[in-house]
């Protein structure tokens, strides 16, 4: 059986391309029955096939700046001339395939029409060749123009086998689009499996050096431009306050290391506050390191193992913390990392908030390295995690079964008929 993959999983971000990889591993885990081909929905083919991170952090910058109705203009003007490039070939491998899969990641979201013109010419070439369906652990923004609902609800005229988002709040959101239904369920977010993905050469952090605090960082305008609350409201957000941080994690004892997850423009910042006077002594005493920017989710995986205690913005810096049972603490910007500490019970290690100070960052900090992860409830949420995408896998692949069923069948009639004969 062939199934097509459809999500960001070449995105600089390497998240996405760490929840991709667990959405393969899941979906072909239970033999080789399954082959699996995952297609960037931004047409990459690879990791670090993005285009210069030059261009692109000028480009995020100029985006940033546009009234919202230029910005879809820009973005439509962009997408329509890459989509007419890429229509034919995912009907050709939508057309060769059994059954599609549309997720995981923050796919329903409206970021100026980007999402919903890609995912919308997908679900037009899914309903031509009625090919099952499956929209898997998606998240789903709360507010949809007019357009981008039109592109998201061709999902109706689909043959939809499932439908699940990855949290509480995406569920919320898609009920409010679809008050009709489809209904969603909630799933874990596909990059709990991240622990499948782990090699014997990616060893864990030390306990017997002075621990390691992982600051994983976010270039100030992405969490602006994405925010689902107030810029004021999100904490650390300039070099100011990373640089006190870093100053008191070191006076407690910690080592720190600054990573991103893959994006040029993080890795951009990150090297901003490394220049700073003071962290450049902090860096030639050892107590503060950069860790080169990761090109593929091996990567970032052993960055994230070197580390005893990580902070991130980013969602999949905190799932792939959980799942390889690194304690963290996650800080406000979006719903989504909310959704995720709520779905996992650490709301207590979820930090938001204009009167969110370093100091309080800090004391959560050294909570977390502290307690750790609770291994009881840490083992039921990867079962968790685990049964969601079986129960795609299954509902994928039932109508497979089906038909083999219904050919054993004719088979063995057949064979009696010619016996009988």
């Amino acid at each position: 059986m062939k199934i097509v993959v459809f999500n960001v999983k070449y995105s600089e971000n390497l998240g996405d391309g760490l929840l991709a990889q667990c959405v393969e591993a899941g979906l072909t885990k239970e033999g080789g029955h399954i082959e699996v081909e995952t297609i960037d929905l931004a047409g990459r083919e690879g990791f670090g096939t993005s285009g210069g991170s030059g261009r692109r952090q000028q480009a995020l910058k100029v985006l940033h700046r546009l009234p919202g109705f230029a910005r879809r203009w820009a973005v439509g003007y962009v997408l329509g001339r890459s989509l007419r490039k890429l229509r034919g070939r995912w009907d050709a491998k939508i057309a060769a395939a059994d059954a599609v899969v549309i997720g995981g990641g923050n796919l329903f979201q409206d970021d100026d029409l980007n999402f919903p013109l890609k995912v919308g010419t997908v679900l037009d070439s899914v309903r031509r060749h009625n090919r099952p369906l499956a929209i898997y652990a998606v998240g789903v923004s709360g507010h949809w123009s007019a357009p981008a609902a039109r592109l998201f609800g061709r999902l109706k005229q689909t043959n939809l086998v499932h439908l699940s988002v990855r949290d509480s709040f995406a569920q919320d959101s898609w009920r409010r689009h679809f008050p009709n239904g489809p209904e969603a369920k909630i799933v874990h977010d596909p990059g709990l499996l991240a622990r499948t993905l782990v090699s014997d050469d990616c060893s864990p952090a030390s306990p017997k050096r002075r621990p390691i605090i992982g600051l994983c960082v976010t270039e100030p305008v992405i969490l602006q431009r994405h925010a689902s609350q107030k810029a004021s409201a999100i904490p650390l957000q300039d070099i100011a306050e990373y640089r006190d941080l870093i100053r008191l994690l070191v006076q407690d004892g910690y080592r720190v290391c600054l990573f991103c997850n893959g994006a040029s423009e993080d890795q951009i910042f990150a090297q901003r506050i490394m220049d700073e006077v003071l962290m450049h002594r902090l860096a030639l005493s050892g107590a503060l390191q950069l860790a080169p920017r990761p090109r593929a989710p091996e990567e970032l995986i052993r960055i994230l193992r070197s580390a005893n205690v990580i902070l991130a913005h980013r969602l999949h810096a905190c799932i792939a913390a959980y799942s390889l049972g690194i304690p963290h603490v996650g800080l406000g910007w979006d719903k989504k990392v909310e959704g995720f500490f709520r779905s996992v019970g650490r709301q207590s290690y979820f930090l938001n908030g204009s009167g969110t100070s370093v100091s309080d960052i800090a004391r959560l900090l050294r909570a977390a390295d502290s307690e750790g992860i609770e291994s009881h409830h840490h083992r039921v949420i990867m079962a968790e995690a685990e049964a969601g995408i079986a129960d795609m896998r299954r509902n994928l692949t039932r109508r497979d079964q089906n038909i083999a069923a219904e050919m054993s069948s004719v088979i063995r009639n057949d064979h009696r008929a010619a016996a009988s004969n």
